[in-house]
């Protein structure tokens, strides 16, 4: 009996010394290994996430679809649509699309589309996983800039939006984040970007995940300093003492040639994660987009009065063969003196002065132009910053301040670059620098109408790359290209350009308190034609 005991009380002991040890390791025990966990997970796909979102909505693209295209596009006059629902150019709001970009709600905590839980939450988790790991120390100073690139397209469309405290609802448990004023934004944001370029290391690790530079450092700090310069520039009549500064310190350290320009290639399968979301729409991918929706005339006009290069690489006529089909057609005419562009504010009635079949320019749908094929394709690049961006923004500080050079010798490389960059979607759109350089040369730089001449080449240029945010966003800054206003019957801005995005309702529902404060602080009330901070043009 007593050797029983014995023998049981061995058997307790070590079952006891097995589940203690067995609870000592217990994380490491019970973790799959074919599974992420703290201890293996790789942080560079949230970077190469949140850069794919940044390029369009990883869902049905109605990021892309209502905002970009939709809205800011046509407002631009850069496209023109007879649809319906394009309600852009007509200057009517439709809630629903001008929150698109925003999101479903901005404490994201939510899945969805829309910046706030595809763009921002995944950030601002990479942010707090690489802090104070030195493996990740590129890595780490990389998010930063991202951070303040999702964050400046954002605050550019609705004005003060949630920035210090959005994207922290699974981290802080803080579900309802504050709006923040816009001016603290931006001076966030040139404060990170500025401490992360000077921390960026070329010895340092190289982030496999980036889809922007794969990983390379040195072409990260020109990319920081670049977006410095651009978010400077955005505060030149708001705040021009404080733009200037940053332009002094950025200049000559920005970039240097289209080899820097930051793109993400789409995919042709067409996935629809990584598929070129403007093409996508424009293709067709939501409905007759590829048919009813045009170059604005607006910029085919801009193109052809000065015999543009530009013209016969990104326009064609006869893309389709009739509205019934989505198949193009071989033989569209790429010819300069065939393009055509369609007339703003247009619709598919038949009422004098609105039906687009009753303008004096309508022939058939077919003569009017479209974007080139060679722009459209769905592993095209999705373009997100570019040297002749940064060239133009050098020309308006050098011209609006009298520095960071010769505002002739920006202005005439930023035009280059604008022709030679579009070598990047492909051969079909290839210019030759000699070509380009002679349209330069033929058409020199007048500083008594220099501000007009380098912005309206700014807009040219984002309207060939589809950033028709930016194209918004530096009118609004300069008044340049000048835009004559259409006029459609129910518009919600009395025949005016519209300044921004009112915020999203649901807020309302969904962070209530701070969405109220917000919409009480806007100058004029939460409407289309109210201002940002920055927009004192």
């Amino acid at each position: 009996m007593k050797k029983n005991i014995y023998k049981y009380s061995i058997m307790a002991a070590l079952c006891l010394t097995v589940a203690t040890g067995c609870r000592k390791h217990y994380e490491e025990i019970n973790t799959d290994p074919s599974t992420y966990n703290p201890a293996n997970f790789n942080p560079n796909f949230i970077l190469t996430s949140a850069q794919l979102s940044y390029s369009g909505s990883v869902d049905f693209s109605y990021d892309t679809w209502r905002a970009n295209l939709i809205y800011c596009s046509t407002m631009m006059q850069g496209l023109s649509s007879v649809i319906g629902y394009w309600a852009g150019d007509k200057y009517i709001l439709n809630p629903t699309y001008t929150a698109a970009y925003w999101g479903f709600s901005s404490n994201s905590i939510t899945s969805g589309d829309g910046a706030y839980p595809e763009q921002v939450r995944l950030i601002v988790d990479l942010l707090a996983f690489t802090k104070g790991k030195q493996q990740y120390q590129n890595l780490h100073q990389i998010t930063r800039i991202m951070r303040a690139l999702i964050f400046q397209r954002i605050t550019d469309l609705y004005g003060d939006v949630p920035y210090s405290e959005a994207g922290i609802g699974f981290l802080g448990k803080n579900y309802f984040p504050v709006y923040d004023k816009q001016k603290d934004i931006y001076t966030d944001m040139l404060k990170e970007v500025s401490e992360a370029v000077a921390l960026l290391d070329v010895n340092g690790d190289k982030p496999a995940g980036d889809a922007f530079y794969n990983g390379d450092p040195t072409k990260w700090k020109r990319f920081g300093n670049s977006l410095i310069l651009r978010m400077a520039m955005r505060l030149s009549k708001v705040d021009p003492a404080t733009a200037k500064s940053y332009v002094e310190k950025v200049n000559g350290h920005t970039m240097l040639s289209n080899d820097d320009n930051a793109f993400i290639l789409g995919s042709e399968s067409g996935n629809r994660i990584t598929i070129n979301r403007n093409s996508q729409i424009l293709l067709g991918g939501g409905g007759q987009e590829n048919f009813y929706t045009r170059w604005s005339k607006t910029f085919i006009d801009f193109l052809k009065s000065t015999n543009d290069p530009r013209l016969g690489a990104i326009a064609v006529t006869n893309l389709y063969v009739n509205e019934d089909t989505k198949v193009q057609n071989p033989n569209a005419n790429a010819n300069p003196a065939a393009q055509k562009g369609m007339p703003n504010g247009k619709d598919l009635s038949l009422i004098a002065g609105q039906g687009i079949k009753l303008d004096p320019s309508y022939t058939t749908f077919t003569d009017y132009s479209s974007p080139s094929p060679a722009l459209i394709r769905k592993d095209g690049p999705t373009f997100v910053l570019t040297y002749a961006e940064t060239e133009l923004l050098l020309a308006d500080a050098a011209q609006r301040f009298g520095i960071a050079g010769s505002a002739a010798q920006h202005y005439r490389e930023g035009l280059i670059a604008s022709i030679t960059y579009l070598s990047q979607y492909g051969a079909a759109a290839a210019i030759t620098p000699a070509v380009a350089a002679a349209y330069a040369d033929a058409h020199p730089y007048n500083a008594a109408d220099g501000l007009n001449m380098i912005n309206t080449q700014y807009w040219a240029l984002n309207n060939t790359k589809l950033d028709f945010y930016e194209s918004w966003a530096n009118w609004r800054r300069t008044g340049f290209p000048v835009l004559t206003p259409v006029v459609y019957p129910g518009n919600a801005t009395n025949g005016t350009i519209p300044r921004r995005f009112p915020y999203p309702v649901v807020e309302a529902g969904t962070n209530t308190v701070n969405y109220n404060a917000a919409v009480a602080s806007v100058p004029g009330g939460d409407l289309l034609t109210s201002r940002v901070w920055w927009d004192k043009n």
